[in-house]
């Protein structure tokens, strides 16, 4: 007994030797994960950190939206800190005040109203005195997160839910970057332009197989919210094909005269993450220290409207242009950015390429869209569960009354539904809860209009959830409606460094002559050619033809302009005005098939000079089916060698005709059969670039679309008939229609006229060419051919032999005249 005793007295031991390099490292690991996984790196499907996430989600869940009065900081940093982040409340606000600073994102997910710091580097006002609500585009991010898109964990306390990712319609991680340092490892992604990252992700849903260089056609590089400069291309490759990259970034500075012969250096943009009063300071000592020469004086007129810092130069100094070169080697207005697009995939930190960040965000929108369809396919079937229940009581309405009236009580009352009217419990909860006037006429075709309806939406649902491709198609589908919402200019230049060959840098931008015949050869040939004759000469030839050909565009351009070739099956081809073989006055030139990477069966219809892709102006396209379609200009200012789609055309149908527009002109559009409408461009919305277009005029049977143009005051339209009749007539006598209607009669096509082969915008030095089906041409001048009433038959313009018809009628270049710069159009 007393040996039990002690043994029962020993006391046992609760420590254990181990070796303290293994608690060392084993303690290590764990704290380096704990921060890598749960502070400084950003998930590459949402973009977020922790503290980021939690924020945004504690602003959702208090109701702080866009369109909400502010509240205060404090009170935010407070809920974030209790219920999700309580790692003090100062890293939250700095992460809010990032969150609102425009100079630090590209896009703010937060609205601020205070002081919420500068450029300057002057810190932001206490969180007390600061009031905050969530941007518009903020709100994207946490679009349908109360439909089981995404996990929810409990958190520190296990008090509360959070969410683990975001369900993000937005590539948030390219969209605004994100920098941070672990343990051992650290991110620094810079911000993108919204358009291009969304044409990027559209590229890589339609083609998951598509190489990085195609998806760099859509995205040129970085998009810094406080501009600058981007020099050399090479980095910008390399960080989208390895992850890294060291991108050299310039501010942007331009040379000004001020008066008496002085100047000045203006600098309007500083390099992303830079303090704009160190850099000033910067310089100030530089020239104090006499490491710079040449400056008198510095000022910062940077106001509300933007930056402006202002170097004015001594008279006698350097070169303007050695002072600027000093400025960017020796300070900041030149820095590097090195980045690494590292981010947690999976939970595992990762560097991912420019196809590796796009592929996480499309398969999570898929979950997110997937889940957020069986969520409300779900409650559809209960909502139609409990409405069959419903339809059940309506046909019963008396009997389920009197089983009503005799049931004990309310479970009595349920029981007994369900067993008289195969009710489920839930249905016959349903009927309980139903108000007196849900039993009316009235209220019984709701149900069965609601019932009806939700059949139909199962249907599509259960139809979504069988077709990933549908799914994906809606990812797309929503993300091209946000860039439609958000989308705005590039602020950020790129431009070649020293040392990278660009064609166009060696080649002169100077004026020159570009003719096309009617067979489809071009060719350029240098102004000075046509420039050398005298007033009153005869004029020169433009291009040696075959006796079947002929010239029937030529325009001026420059070497650096851009042309723009859409064919007939709505597709679009570029190339630059200085890629096109330079020949004599008198060649034929080079056939436009073997210039272009187009198809064999495909044709050009139209062509367009552009010299800066600039959103004040838009193209504007038409079919012969009579659909017409509005684009903004920038939409078509990412070339591809094998082009891309202008238009989408219905089967049947062709482009006829494209027109560069300012977005406020009038357009005419006439038939075949000689119908015209004429109509405001403004009717017509933007639409994007892969679309197929609206309706522009109601055609007949047979009816189709022969001519598309701009309306011009100065000019006249031309319409010319198979039979060889034509006439001019003044834009004035076609009234102004509404969009889609069946017009006017431009010409009559009776029987003497024909159908309609040729409708243009002429003015009076103009020529017009015709051919007929038997190879008869004709050169007239426009200013032959009478003007006359729009209601009528034209007059003759060629006398045709017996079987023969007319079947092209072309304005081309004029033949007898000198030719000068004011003879040329601006435009093809």
């Amino acid at each position: 007994m007393e040996e039990k005793k002690n043994i029962e007295e020993k006391p046992v031991s609760k420590t254990e030797d181990i070796l303290i390099e293994n608690e060392m490292s084993s303690s290590y690991i764990d704290y380096s994960m704990s921060v890598i996984v749960g502070r400084a790196l950003p998930d590459a499907r949402d973009g977020m950190k922790p503290v980021h996430r939690r924020s945004l989600y504690t602003m959702h869940e208090d109701n702080n939206l866009h369109n909400r009065p502010y509240l205060k900081s404090a009170r935010i940093v407070g809920d974030v800190m209790g219920k999700y982040h309580p790692h003090g409340d100062q890293a939250i606000y700095d992460t809010i005040v990032r969150m609102a600073q425009e100079f630090s994102m590209r896009y703010t997910l937060v609205d601020g109203q205070g002081n919420f710091g500068s450029v300057d580097g002057d810190p932001p006002a206490a969180m007390r005195y600061t009031e905050i609500r969530m941007e518009k585009i903020a709100e994207e991010m946490l679009a349908d997160i109360d439909k089981d898109t995404v996990d929810f964990i409990p958190n520190y306390d296990e008090k509360e839910k959070e969410p683990t990712v975001l369900p993000a319609k937005l590539p948030n991680l390219l969209l605004n970057g994100s920098t941070g340092i672990a343990v051992g490892m650290a991110t620094n992604i810079p911000p993108h332009n919204l358009g291009e990252l969304i044409d990027a992700v559209v590229a890589y849903i339609d083609n998951p197989n598509v190489k990085i260089e195609e998806l760099m056609t859509h995205i040129k590089g970085p998009d810094f919210p406080t501009g600058g400069i981007i020099c050399g291309t090479k980095a910008i490759e390399s960080m989208y094909r390895t992850g890294r990259g060291q991108l050299k970034v310039r501010g942007r500075a331009f040379i000004d005269e001020v008066k008496e012969g002085r100047e000045t250096i203006i600098i309007t943009e500083i390099p992303y993450i830079v303090n704009k009063a160190s850099l000033i300071e910067n310089i100030a000592n530089l020239v104090n220290n006499k490491e710079i020469e040449g400056i008198s004086d510095i000022r910062d007129e940077s106001n509300k409207d933007g930056m402006r810092i202002v170097i004015e130069l001594k008279r006698g100094a350097p070169p303007p242009k050695v002072i600027l070169n000093n400025i960017y080697k020796h300070t900041q207005l030149e820095t590097t950015f090195g980045a690494i697009m590292l981010a947690l995939d999976d939970k595992r930190p990762r560097v991912m390429n420019l196809k590796d960040l796009i592929s996480c965000f499309v398969r999570h929108r898929f979950i997110v869209i997937t889940r957020r369809t069986k969520f409300e396919l779900s409650k559809a079937e209960a909502r139609a569960h409990i409405l069959e229940g419903f339809k059940i009581a309506l046909d019963n309405i008396e009997a389920i009354v009197k089983t009503i009236r005799e049931a004990k009580g309310r479970d009595d009352a349920r029981l007994k539904l369900m067993s008289r009217f195969k009710l489920s419990e839930i249905q016959a909860n349903a009927i309980l809860e139903m108000r007196l006037y849900q039993l009316t006429n009235l209220e019984r075709n709701r149900v069965e209009e609601e019932y009806l309806a939700l059949i139909k939406h199962i249907s599509y649902l259960k139809d979504l959830l069988s077709n990933e491709h549908k799914i994906y198609g809606i990812a797309k589908q929503e993300i091209i409606e946000l860039k439609e919402k958000y989308n705005d200019r590039r602020r950020t230049d790129i431009m070649p460094e020293e040392g990278e060959i660009n064609i166009e840098d060696l080649v002169a931008d100077r004026g020159c002559i570009i003719t096309i015949s009617h067979a489809g050869y071009i060719k350029r040939v240098p102004m000075d050619t046509y420039k050398a004759q005298r007033r009153g000469g005869k004029g020169v030839s433009g291009m040696a033809t075959r006796e079947e050909d002929y010239v029937e565009d030529l325009f001026i351009a420059n070497t650096h302009d851009s042309l723009l070739f859409f064919t007939q099956k709505g597709r679009l081809y570029w190339t630059k005005v200085y890629e096109i073989p330079e020949a004599s006055r008198t060649s034929k030139g080079k056939a436009i098939v073997n210039l272009l990477n187009i198809q064999s069966d495909e044709k050009i219809a139209s062509l367009i000079k552009v010299r800066e892709f600039t959103d004040d102006k838009h193209l504007f396209m038409a079919t012969a089916k009579g659909v017409v379609k509005k684009t903004n200009l920038t939409e078509y200012s990412n070339p591809r060698a094998g082009g891309i789609i202008a238009i989408n055309i219905d089967e049947n149908d062709l482009l006829i005709g494209v027109k560069m527009t300012t977005g406020k002109d009038e357009i005419m559009l006439i038939t075949r059969e000689g119908k015209s409408i004429r109509f405001d461009e403004e009717a017509v919305r933007d639409q994007g670039r892969a679309t197929r277009g609206v309706r522009g005029i109601k055609l007949s049977k047979n009816d189709s679309i022969d001519g598309l143009e701009i309306v011009n005051d100065q000019a006249t339209l031309l319409i010319c008939t198979e039979n060889g009749y034509g006439k001019r007539t003044v834009f004035d006598e076609y009234r102004v229609q509404g969009r889609g209607g069946s017009g006017v009669i431009a010409i009559r096509t009776s029987e003497r006229n024909g159908l309609v082969v040729g409708a243009h915008s002429v003015k009076e030095k103009d020529a017009l060419m015709l051919i007929t089906a038997n190879g008869k041409m004709i050169r007239m001048a426009v200013s032959d051919i009478r003007v006359i009433g729009r209601a009528t038959q034209g007059v003759r313009l060629i006398n045709l032999d017996e079987g023969d018809k007319l079947v092209s009628a072309t304005t081309v270049e004029p033949e007898d005249e000198d030719i000068s710069d004011k003879d040329f159009p601006e435009q093809a």
